[in-house]
This record gives C-alpha cells, sequence and structure tokens, in this order.
C-alpha cells in the first residue's frame, strides 16, 4: 500500500487577504500546549504563532504543596500568553486546566479543537522542579512530580491522538530533559519522570506511525525561566552558602554543560519544537533531541 503524498517544501507562498505572502512553517496549522502561561510553553506559543499557527493553551495557574522554591504561573500570566499571540494576528484558546486532571485537560482541548477547527501539533510542556536527595524525598514530593511530568504528559496525549487521527495526522513533543538521558543529583523524582517520558514517546511513536503521528521529546539543559531564576535553585548550583545568589550560583550552572554558558534560552527550546512540528521533520519519530549545550554528553 503507498503511503501518503506529502506536499513539496517548494510550495511555500500563500494568500491571506488577497495578498501574496510567504507561508509560515506550521501555517494553518492549530497547535495545543501545556503549562503555557509562561517560561518554555509561552515562548512555545508565540514561536509557533510567528510561524502562523493558531493556538490552544492550557496551565494550571495554581500553587502545589511540593513546589516551594518558587512561584508557580498564575491567570494573570496566562492572559499575557494571550495577549502575545493575538498581537500576530492569530487565533488562542485559552484555559484553565491542570494536566493532573484528565477529563478537565480533554475538556479543555475538545473546546479549542471546535473553536479552531482541529489538531495538528501538540507540545507537552506543562512541568514543575522540587530539590531533595532521593532518600529525603517526601511522598508528597514523589507523587506530585510523577502526577504532573509523566501522567500530565499521558494524559495530554491521550486527550489528542484521536484529534490527531481524525486529521490526518500530526506532531507529538513532549518537553523532557537532560534529566530524561542522564543522572542529575538532588532530583530523582524529576529524573525518574523525564525518562519516563521518552520511553511513553518511544512506545507511542511505535503505536500511531501507521496513522503518521510522529513522537518526540526534546531535552534542554537549564533554561533561562523562572524553575531555575529563584534563590532555592541557586542553593542549589552554591552548595553551602548561606545567601545564595545568581552569580555565586554562575559556575555551578555552567558546570553542567560542555559548552561555556550557564543556560539556553526559551527560544532555543521553541526553534527545536517548531522544527520538530513542522513538515521539514516530516519523517523524524521516536527521537530525543537535546537542546543542551552539549550537558548530555559532558
Amino acid at each position: 500500500m503507498r503511503g501518503r503524498r506529502l506536499a513539496p517544501f517548494a510550495d511555500t507562498m500563500r494568500y491571506r487577504d488577497g495578498r501574496q505572502h510567504m507561508a509560515g512553517r506550521v501555517e494553518g496549522k492549530v497547535a495545543f500546549i501545556t503549562g503555557a502561561a509562561r517560561g518554555q510553553g509561552r515562548s512555545h506559543a508565540v514561536r509557533l504563532a510567528q510561524e502562523g499557527a493558531d493556538i490552544i493553551a492550557v496551565d494550571a495557574c495554581t500553587p502545589i504543596s511540593s513546589v516551594d522554591k518558587y512561584p508557580l504561573a498564575t491567570r494573570a500570566d496566562l492572559d499575557e500568553t494571550v495577549a502575545e499571540v493575538e498581537k500576530l494576528d492569530r487565533r488562542i484558546v485559552a484555559s484553565v486546566a491542570d494536566v493532573r486532571d484528565a477529563a478537565g485537560l480533554a475538556a479543555a482541548l475538545d473546546a479549542g479543537v471546535s473553536e479552531l477547527g482541529g489538531l495538528d501539533i501538540v507540545v507537552a510542556n506543562a512541568g514543575i522542579a522540587s530539590y531533595g536527595l532521593s532518600t529525603e524525598l517526601t511522598e508528597e514530593m514523589w507523587q506530585q512530580m510523577l502526577d504532573v511530568n509523566l501522567t500530565g504528559v499521558w494524559h495530554t496525549a491521550k486527550a489528542a491522538v484521536p484529534h490527531l487521527i481524525s486529521r490526518g495526522g500530526g506532531s507529538m513533543v513532549f518537553t523532557s530533559s537532560i534529566g530524561g538521558l542522564k543522572g542529575i543529583q538532588q532530583v530523582a523524582h524529576y529524573v525518574a519522570a523525564k525518562h519516563g517520558i521518552v520511553g511513553l514517546m518511544r512506545t507511542m511513536a511505535n503505536e500511531f506511525a501507521a496513522q503518521h503521528i510522529r513522537v518526540n521529546t526534546v531535552h534542554p539543559t537549564n533554561v533561562d525561566t523562572h524553575m531555575i531564576q529563584n534563590p532555592g535553585t541557586w542553593g542549589m548550583f552554591a552548595p553551602g552558602d548561606p545567601e545564595p545568589t545568581q552569580e555565586k550560583a554562575m559556575a555551578g550552572f555552567t558546570s553542567l554543560n560542555a559548552m561555556p554558558v550557564p543556560w539556553v534560552e526559551p527560544v532555543d527550546i521553541s526553534n527545536a519544537v517548531l522544527f520538530l512540528a513542522s513538515d521539514e521533520a516530516r519523517y523524524i519519530t521516536g527521537v530525543a533531541l537535546p537542546v543542551d549545550a552539549g550537558a548530555a554528553v559532558k
């Protein structure tokens, strides 16, 4: 049986309001992004919108008891994501939904698909961080980490697959970490969840390849967001200092990476997500893609 014929890349001209213009790399597609209120999630929403996608954005916008080193996103943050996407003349449907709540997440996605007309791209980005030696983690820290960072990705993918099948295929990108490729001290629960995402990705890439659904992971090193720019994380990278600062932690951040940089920017991850979501990656599936300044090979 012959496979589906894909359009050639040379067909890059589109018409909008009667005017010819260069099409974006995800022009006319709809992307579902979790954890979209700020940080990497907002960056992904804006970057995909810049390249022509409409956005379905969700975020829990609520505190989580085991995350006490930095504040989580708010509804005001999600509203700012909406404003930034709308500035680009793209449509966005934003909802407060927690990836731990499968029914609520699916309802938010269904509502977005109903309004925007379909689904082509999924970015399972929502995640949290907390810290402690593996033997000192509490039951609450362990369970909440897996509930958000692993089960939340499964909930996202499970809700999205029927929509992608009805569309004739699509791309799912799961946000893992360098901690999904190697061990990192003080975050055993995080590393366990991020390794689990890779197993989920590889399995779903096999399960749904026949439906033209591609599934990949991205693996950032430290990214310049609220998750690392807080005293709790600075303390991990400036151990023993009673008053940790970003400046004191800089050497520790840089020591993770082979390249001499302390972190990458959110847009660096967004560019990788954009590539994997686009037809440029139309035959790439089951891949764990580091965007890590060489951290995974160090």
